[in-house]
């Protein structure tokens, strides 16, 4: 399939803007630290968050890893499931297993 024909999905972008903004970095320096070239990251950051091009998932883990995210979040279009991603990737095993504990209560997670 041609690349201009290939269906871009805005959730990336709007998930992108939403860590990049939460970690409080403009876009140039996130793509720099991502390991973009500092001459042209600010665009391809614009890019991105534009929805007019996606990222190869490789390059989506790198910006996830310098926005200190799980890469899932770039790509959850559920507005709900994100904040969960966030919260799950910012708490420790402990707290981990006790969730699962927790939820394994109202939904049988193993059928």
């Amino acid at each position: 399939m041609p690349a201009s024909s290939k269906i871009i999905s805005p959730t990336f972008g709007r998930r992108l803007r939403q860590a990049r903004l939460r970690a409080n970095l403009p876009q140039d320096r996130l793509g720099v630290l991502a390991g973009l070239d500092e001459a042209s990251s600010s665009a391809r950051i614009s890019r991105y968050e534009g929805a007019v091009h996606e990222p190869p998932v490789k390059f989506a883990k790198e910006l996830a890893k310098v926005l200190g995210i799980p890469v899932a979040f770039l790509y959850c279009d559920d507005d709900r499931l994100a904040e969960i991603i966030l919260a799950y990737s910012s708490m420790s095993e402990v707290q981990r297993g006790d969730l699962i504990i927790l939820m394994s209560r109202f939904i049988p997670l193993h059928q």
